[in-house]
Parts: structure tokens; sequence; C-alpha cells
């Protein structure tokens, strides 16, 4: 799938040494097991809960970082949305490393603290930290978090998985129900529908009166 689809994503902010892929729940069965992991789950309830009645999926995207590339430019998750709320994080975001993370190979550059002011001009390279970790980790960053994909400088690509989690009453970055078929959202158990998005944010934001899932009224 990378090589088929990968190439489109390609920009200067994304890097052209990088494949991406997005709606990986219409690409990859087992990726469900790690979007809906119960750990992730735990995190991302603890994060947005306290803001909302329940999350969704704000976007899932598979990365592959090729031999050649440099460090992405430093940003934050959430910077789509236009406005800001004191004390509310408006995403969380979980990163598996499909391969082991390396400083060589483009481990994700994180800095630790940046939520608190989300500055992502001028920082010092002594601010910036690499999520080093084996294959089958997960890295765990707010919304609001600055970082960036790292250079990948050995010969073989590094290949991870980034789903963002987004408080229910926001609008999604990836719209899950045009890039995902219904009959394959059919296909998955219900809390999987319910984070791609197949539920109302309490009783009315989203309802749907003639759902078949019955989801609506009951989220």
């Amino acid at each position: 799938h990378f090589d088929e689809q990968g190439h489109k994503f390609q920009n200067e902010f994304n890097g052209f040494e990088t494949l991406r892929l997005g709606a990986i729940l219409d690409l990859s069965k087992t990726s469900a097991e790690l979007l809906a992991h119960p750990r992730v789950m735990e995190i991302a309830d603890a994060v947005l809960l306290p803001h909302c009645e329940n999350y969704r999926i704000g976007s899932s995207t598979g990365i592959e970082i090729y031999p050649g590339e440099f460090d992405q430019v430093l940003h934050c998750d959430d910077d789509f949305y236009p406005m800001r709320i004191p004390n509310v994080e408006f995403q969380m975001s979980a990163m598996w490393a499909l391969d082991d993370f390396t400083l060589e190979n483009g481990a994700t550059r994180v800095v630790p603290g940046s939520h608190h002011s989300r500055k992502v001009e001028g920082i010092n390279e002594d601010e910036v930290v690499q999520a080093v970790m084996p294959k089958g980790s997960v890295l765990y960053y707010l919304g609001s978090t600055v970082h960036g994909g790292g250079a990948n400088r050995t010969t073989s690509p590094r290949a991870g998985l980034i789903t963002t989690y987004s408080l229910g009453w926001l609008r999604q970055e990836e719209n899950q129900y045009l890039t995902i078929p219904r009959e394959v959202a059919d296909s998955y158990p219900e809390n999987v529908r319910r984070l791609m998005g197949y539920q109302a944010h309490g009783k009315y934001l989203g309802v749907y009166p003639d759902d078949p899932d019955n989801l609506w009224f009951n989220a």
C-alpha cells in the first residue's frame, strides 16, 4: 500500500522521502487492534473525557520514512483547529512503532513540556528528544505537544502508525465516513465503529434518527 498510494502526500511539510497512508481501517483489519488497544483507550480516556462525553479518531496514518529524509518541521498536531480553550486538550496521539525506532532511522522528535507554550520557533536541539523504542512500542503525546518526524540516516525505511483521538464535539481531521466505505465500517465491532464516529456526542450532536446501529441515542 505504501508504494501504491503513499506518494500523493509528499510535500515540503510531510517530506519527499516519506510515504503516508490515510484511512488505515480501510486498508488493514488488524490495525483496529492498535487503534482500539485497551491501553491506548485508557490514556485517551484520561486526557479527553474530562472535556467531552466521548471521543473519536481524528486521523489514522501509516508513515514510512525512507533513507535520505530530513528532520520534519516541528509542529503541533492540533494546529488546524482555529481556537484554543485554556487547559483543554483537543487531541491525543498514539504513535506505534512498526519497526524499531532509532536515533538514526527517524525516531519521532518530541519537545517535552512544549504543550505549555506551543512554541515551535527558536527551539534548541538540546530541548528535543527522540522516541527511541523497539518495534511494537507506542509513544503517547498531546495534540499541543511540539514534535516532528526524524531524519533517516540509515539504508532502510522505518514505519510507524500514528492515530489521533479528538474530542467528540470537534470535526474530525480525516473524514471517516467518506474515506472508509460503510460496508467496511460495518465489518468492525461496535467499539471501533464508535471510534470512527458512528455515534452522537451526547444526545443531539450528530443525531441520525434512522440509525441502523442504534448507537446515536445510546452514546
